[in-house]
């Protein structure tokens, strides 16, 4: 069956899949993969599929914003996929984690206009539970060997909860990260909430890992600087994390 606006033939999709927002991204994990084929690139979607230590994982671009990506979820899960992994990068509400750092986020705040058109306001966005210790055990391990290899390495990685927003600029309406971060948030982006809400309505299971890139905090707030020696390597372990951790979740699911 084919998925209209991904373009991608359901027949062609494995089970487990990572998805991140850039396109270039996508190709990046890719290459990671053996036997890796591009399947289709339609709009911001770009769709990989691979063996990875033996097994089959598809990797999707899904494009910045919650409305866009959970067109990519919904699509993913109809042809398929039934376990998902988003790999992105995020602003800390903390000086604990800094850039470089990476977190695994185990619920997200639905500060989106998306979720609230598919589920009431007090539904929570929670991650599956094996999903996300599966990535808490690959990215501890990615950062342990981050450490072991450089003392300038950051390596931390933090737990718990990110806020989704739709809002990348500020405007006029003040957006409550101090709130946010009192209330024991530890970084923002824009899709983990669409993620882990349409992985639960329809039925699959999906977790979260993103690169801190900068402060969402504006007492913390510095030039922002994606494209630091910094942030590449905890792209990199977080994308090691993910596919280790597909790796674990599949050997878990054939014992």
């Amino acid at each position: 069956m084919l998925m209209p606006i991904l373009q991608i033939h359901s027949e062609d999709m494995p089970a487990y899949a990572i998805v991140c927002g850039d396109p270039a991204r996508a190709e990046k994990i890719s290459r990671k993969l053996e036997q890796a084929r591009e399947l289709a690139f339609s709009r911001e979607y770009r769709t990989f599929v691979g063996l990875y230590e033996g097994v089959q994982i598809a990797v999707v671009s899904h494009g910045v914003g919650s409305p866009g990506a959970a067109v990519c979820f919904e699509e993913l899960i109809r042809a398929g996929v039934t376990t998902l992994i988003r790999v992105g990068t995020a602003g800390s509400y903390t000086a604990d984690f800094p850039a470089g750092s990476v977190i695994v986020s185990t619920a997200a705040v639905r500060t989106d206009g998306l979720t609230r058109q598919l589920v009431p306001n007090g539904f929570p966005a929670v991650a599956d539970i094996g999903v996300t210790q599966a990535l808490i055990e690959a990215a501890r391990e990615q950062g342990n060997a981050a450490n072991a290899e450089s003392a300038t390495a950051a390596g931390k990685v933090g737990v718990g909860i990110t806020v989704t927003l739709d809002a990348f600029f500020a405007g006029v309406e003040e957006i409550p990260h101090r709130k946010y971060k009192q209330a024991g948030a530890l970084a923002a982006e824009m899709e983990i909430a669409a993620l882990y809400i349409v992985s639960t309505l329809r039925g699959a299971r999906a977790g979260a890992i993103v690169a801190i890139d900068g402060f969402a905090d504006s007492d913390l707030a510095a030039e922002y600087d994606p494209h630091t020696d910094a942030v590449g390597q905890a792209v990199e372990r977080e994308i090691n994390a993910a596919l280790r951790a597909l790796v674990t979740l599949a050997r878990q699911d054939q014992a």
